[in-house]
């Protein structure tokens, strides 16, 4: 639920209408069609929604607060200097992420009537987890007073590599998102444009 990088627009276009494939085709049997990210009902809900704007701004404060620390997590790595500095930027990433995990669960509550593992996004939640695990492993290392410095920090480095790949998952949604916008335009323009 780094979600939603799923702003896409925020606005789109309209879907094409039930049974209408992509460009130019016509009237498609169900087993040609293309399988859209979201339903026309769920487009429209994503787009009323207030936490597809939230999410839209919370996934890029979350990456770059994730470069700031990364830099100051591989600075004290490689010369010792900045742990107290390095130590306060992952709890501020990790309290991002919660946040945007709060809120991502609020949005596909509203968005596909599940808090949770919505068909679309399964996969991408799943991950979302492990990303969460270890952040919360740091933490709980850190105030417990488990390992040393440098231990703690190999544990915040393991866990920006899993928000790595996790964002990696959501941006090829978002471009599957912007994919189907622009099929589903083309095929209401293919539509109307067969009638004139």
């Amino acid at each position: 639920m780094s979600n939603i990088l799923y702003i896409d627009g925020v606005k789109t276009s309209a879907a094409a209408p039930h049974g209408f494939g992509a460009v130019g085709t016509g009237v498609q049997k169900p087993s040609q069609r293309l399988k859209m990210l979201y339903t026309p009902e769920e487009r429209v809900r994503r787009d009323a929604t207030k936490w597809t704007l939230v999410q839209g701004i919370l996934a890029p404060v979350q990456f770059l607060v994730f470069l700031i620390s990364l830099g100051l997590v591989v600075r004290y790595l490689w010369t010792g200097d900045g742990y107290t500095v390095a130590t306060a930027s992952v709890v501020i990433k990790t309290l991002v992420l919660y946040t945007i995990m709060v809120t991502g669960a609020i949005w596909e509550k509203e968005v596909f009537g599940c808090y949770l593992f919505a068909p679309a996004f399964f996969w991408e939640d799943v991950f979302s987890f492990l990303v969460l695990a270890l952040h919360t492993a740091y933490l709980v290392m850190l105030f417990a007073g488990l390992g040393d410095p440098r231990q703690q920090m190999l544990v915040a480095l393991a866990a920006y590599a899993t928000y790595v790949v996790n964002a990696t998952q959501f941006v090829l949604k978002l471009r599957a998102a912007r994919r189907d916008e622009r099929i589903a335009a083309m095929g209401v323009a293919d539509v109307s444009g067969s009638r004139a």
